[in-house]
């Protein structure tokens, strides 16, 4: 990221220029144009990752090496969270619109991953985009507090991320993806019979049992769904927003991250640090985002001195002393 003044006691460089309803009508048409599902993106990027995690796991056996096996629970991990990206994306209604679309998404990402479905996470992330950063927003209630607090120290954060490591916070992250009392009911248009979920589980239990492959379930799938990829969700979400701004702007809590090609390649994430363009339209694919940040670019509605040139850049950014929040001040427009 390039130099800038910095105001860490309130937002973050916007490094979008101008809010949503403040965009040129001929902008906006530009870029709604581009709304839709876009299943085979979407296809791809689910065989692509099962290919990844079969292949990885397969490897990992073979060579029956402890490094290879922690290299591959890493491996894995990333894909995990690429599917759970999938499943935000197909809350949206971006991957598949039929009928099955949605049972089809739980059978190949959210049942796997255990703790997710597309119905609870559609609950809770719509609720997420209707009430941004409102008492209605669950996200913004549950992530409004000193662990989500930016900046801050660089033990600080090895700490939170080491207690997501050995599972401590587990249980609390799994939480935060399901709907509570208190968030807005967004249900879903096809829905199917409860004993579909509990039936997956029987089916895959009794696979393991009859292939004898538990070992195999627990160590390369089950553990690092309890602890590596509890972690990447964390960096994913402190990438996503800024919380502790009540009522803030999308551009001021959103940050805009264009990971380098290497962090792409080691932790993909679906174009998800585009994240300022996906609260503005919702009901563009992930595939297009790239698109839409071109199209914003070339009408001068990027601060390109606000980017984040890479994950370690942002990393750097929020793990800074903080400013003296008494004499900071707003250098936004």
């Amino acid at each position: 990221m390039k130099s800038m003044g910095r105001d860490f006691a309130r937002t973050l460089p916007a490094a979008v220029r101008a809010e949503k309803h403040l965009l040129p009508a001929s902008v906006r048409a530009e870029v709604e144009a581009l709304n839709g599902a876009r299943p085979l993106a979407f296809s791809l990027q689910l065989l692509g990752a099962w290919t990844v995690i079969i292949a990885t796991i397969v490897f990992a056996i073979r060579v029956e090496s402890v490094w290879v096996s922690m290299v591959a629970l890493l491996i894995v991990a990333t894909r995990q969270n690429v599917l759970g990206l999938l499943v935000h994306e197909q809350a949206h209604l971006l991957g598949y619109r039929g009928r099955f679309g949605d049972l089809l998404v739980n059978l190949l990402a959210a049942y796997p991953l255990v703790v997710l479905t597309v119905e609870g996470y559609a609950q809770v992330h719509l609720a997420h985009h209707r009430e941004y950063f409102t008492d209605g927003d669950p996200d913004f209630r549950r992530k409004s507090g000193p662990d989500w607090k930016i900046p801050m120290s660089r033990r600080t954060l090895v700490k939170l991320m080491l207690s997501d490591l050995v599972g401590i916070n587990t249980l609390k992250l799994v939480r935060g993806k399901r709907a509570d009392e208190e968030s807005p009911l967004f249900a879903r248009r096809h829905r199917y019979p409860r004993w579909i979920r509990p039936l997956y589980f029987a089916v895959v239990a009794s696979l393991l049992t009859l292939t004898g492959t538990w070992g195999v379930f627990l160590l390369y799938w089950l553990l690092p769904i309890l602890t590596i990829t509890q972690v990447i969700i964390r960096w994913g979400a402190l990438c996503e927003h800024k919380y502790n701004l009540p009522g803030a702007t999308v551009a001021a809590s959103t940050p805009m991250i264009l990971p380098t090609w290497w962090e792409r390649l080691l932790l993909p994430n679906l174009n998800f640090t585009m994240h300022p363009y996906h609260h503005y339209f919702p009901g563009i694919s992930f595939s297009k985002l790239p698109m839409v940040h071109s199209v914003f670019d070339r009408e001068g509605l990027v601060d390109r001195r606000c980017l984040f040139d890479g994950y370690l850049s942002f990393l750097s950014f929020i793990t800074k002393p903080a400013a003296d929040e008494s004499s900071a001040v707003d250098t936004h427009p």
